[in-house]
């Protein structure tokens, strides 16, 4: 394997461990559960899933189980909120950002409510639940509310730290979380701050920003360029709004071009933000997305849906020879 730089306590591929992002969500809720008594955690009727179970066994008087009534769960929350509680509020992405999406909006984030949205299950890769629970829009339709903090972890380490993070956050917040186990790409170690992107590996040859899901494929495609003898950046953006601006210009200023991975749609996402940022700036420099283009999948395995939706490594290491051909050609051009 080529040698490539990572940094701030991210690992090779080669020492990935598999873990849920939800596991990391629920052990931060039992600290802050001890921590702060102002911690509350409203549930529907999907304790199991959401691994919300744990803060409702230990706190069982902070613990809300709501059934299934996202809506009603989102609007206890608000109300919580200004009591001075802090409530975290779970269900499936698909159910917050949909069913539950007026009153995320009118009561939530139009009244400012310190309310705290864990939305489990994110994106296509809950597989075999189908097209009816696989959410390609949550970031879309959460990102244009004006309060609202987005936040997208990559792996067990970053949910938890995100997790811990919104407590001290005023106003509303949506972190999403996926439902199968994934790489553990970085440590404890890693540092974490609200609206800051971290270097995952170090390269000049073009940047691939990515979170979620998409961030260790975006490593096996870095692992996969350098072989070829192409060093790409590797960026890990786990706050989606408020987006870090000044990383993602300076990563294009000094890369040359900029592809986007995400595991939503290529509306409304990160690529969306990323682009305008770019497109902005006196910083214009070729782009690409790979992200889901217009199509609903079926209900399968979660890995050969992500490659089904043009999702995969491959998908990635072609989208950044992409923009490096259309870099060489500008420069041709003078």
């Amino acid at each position: 394997m080529a040698k490539l730089n990572y940094l701030n306590g991210y690992l090779p591929s080669s020492e990935w461990e598999m873990e849920l992002t939800r596991k990391g969500f629920s052990e931060a809720l039992l600290e802050l559960g001890e921590e702060n008594q102002n911690v509350v955690v409203l549930d529907a009727d999907l304790a199991q899933s959401t691994l919300t179970k744990f803060f409702a066994e230990k706190y069982p008087e902070r613990f809300f189980e709501c059934g299934i009534a996202e809506a009603d769960m989102m609007n206890t929350a608000a109300g919580l909120s200004k009591m001075g509680k802090i409530p975290y509020l779970a269900s499936y992405s698909i159910f917050l950002s949909g069913r539950a999406w007026d009153q995320m909006r009118n009561t939530v984030d139009y009244s400012f409510c310190n309310v705290k949205i864990a939305a489990a299950h994110g994106g296509i890769s809950v597989g075999k639940d189908g097209p009816t629970h696989q959410s390609m829009e949550d970031i879309a339709c959460t990102q244009v509310l004006v309060n609202m903090a987005l936040f997208l972890a990559s792996d067990y380490w970053e949910a938890k730290k995100v997790t811990k993070a919104l407590a001290a956050i005023e106003g509303p917040c949506y972190s999403r979380l996926g439902r199968e186990k994934v790489p553990t790409l970085s440590s404890a170690d890693t540092p974490w701050e609200l609206g800051k992107a971290n270097v995952v590996v170090d390269g000049g040859d073009g940047t691939i920003i990515a979170n979620g899901l998409m961030l260790n494929r975006a490593i096996l495609a870095a692992e996969a360029l350098a072989e070829e003898g192409v060093f790409p950046r590797v960026l890990s953006m786990p706050t989606i709004k408020p987006l870090d601006t000044d990383a993602v210009l300076k990563a294009a200023g000094d890369t040359g071009g900029v592809v986007v991975c995400e595991e939503c749609s290529i509306y409304g996402g990160l690529g969306s933000t990323v682009a305008r940022v770019i497109g902005e700036s006196d910083t214009l420099v070729p782009f690409k997305s790979v992200a889901i283009r217009d199509m609903y999948l079926s209900s399968g395995d979660p890995w050969e849906l992500m490659d089904l939706a043009g999702l995969g490594v491959d998908n990635i290491t072609a989208a950044v020879r992409d923009v490096l051909a259309r870099r060489k050609k500008i420069t041709a051009m003078g």
